[in-house]
């Protein structure tokens, strides 16, 4: 008999969802710098993205 992990396509899935966005960001980012540290802060931000839209949307519903 065969055991099946029903979990793993979503991890999968998800993570490559995920790293789409950090590509994605990276792009964004990166065409939005105009510096050097512009572009390691890019290169930040597209890591920690969901970080910082969190962070904007509390701060925006806070107000």
């Amino acid at each position: 008999m065969s055991e099946r992990n029903s979990g793993t396509g979503a991890i999968v899935g998800g993570g490559a969802i995920y790293s789409l966005g950090i590509i994605g960001a990276w792009f964004w980012f990166w065409s939005q710098a105009d510096q050097f540290w512009g572009y390691v802060w890019a290169i930040v931000e597209g890591l920690f993205w969901p970080a910082f839209m969190v962070y904007d949307l509390f701060a925006f519903l806070h107000h």
